[in-house]
């Protein structure tokens, strides 16, 4: 697996390697030893798959006291995928990433604790999966607001008007936001 290093602290971008021919593909998606050998030991608590048409939004979420650390990929279509460092010691602290992600490319992205993390479904049908390190607490999420102009997340939206849910919404933006130490 290649590790690529992204302008935020400890935000990883991995693309994996291929094994195809005609008859198709393998890759490993997940492997503890290369993981810790790249220097991300990690444990992983949850598993989730969702599925989205393109336009939907789905962000930007985070969970105060548990944060999670998320591996992230897409199976089926793609994602414009966004995380922003709410780590305050930090020296990333309110900047974003984003980058695309999907079925064709491959790429998945790690994101460790201490993030906001949100997507945009670029095609319908879009398939995402992530790996968690911490159980998901409705009580603790929280959402950063997905258009805050002081974080300025640049979503590919061209024409298309995000919808969001009612949560989404609501989102606060980063001035107002619980953030970690």
């Amino acid at each position: 697996m290649n590790f690529i290093d992204t302008p935020i602290e400890g935000v990883k971008l991995i693309e994996p390697r291929l094994f195809g021919d005609e008859r198709g593909f393998f890759m490993e998606s997940w492997n503890a030893a290369t993981f810790a050998a790249a220097g991300l030991d990690l444990s992983f608590v949850q598993d989730n798959h969702s599925s989205s048409a393109a336009g939907v939004l789905r962000g930007m979420h985070f969970q105060v006291d548990r944060p999670q650390g998320k591996l992230v990929r897409v199976v089926a279509g793609a994602a414009f995928d966004v995380v922003v460092d709410l780590r305050r010691t930090s020296t990333t602290f309110g900047r974003w990433f984003g980058a695309e992600i999907s079925a064709q490319n491959r790429r998945m992205l790690w994101a460790p604790p201490g993030m906001a993390h949100g997507f945009l479904s670029l095609q319908d049908g879009t398939q995402f999966l992530y790996k968690c390190t911490e159980f998901y607490a409705p009580q603790l999420e929280r959402s950063l607001a997905w258009n805050d102009p002081e974080v300025g997340i640049e979503w590919p939206l061209g024409s298309m008007i995000p919808q969001l849910s009612a949560k989404d919404l609501a989102g606060v933006p980063l001035s107002q936001c619980d953030v970690y130490p």
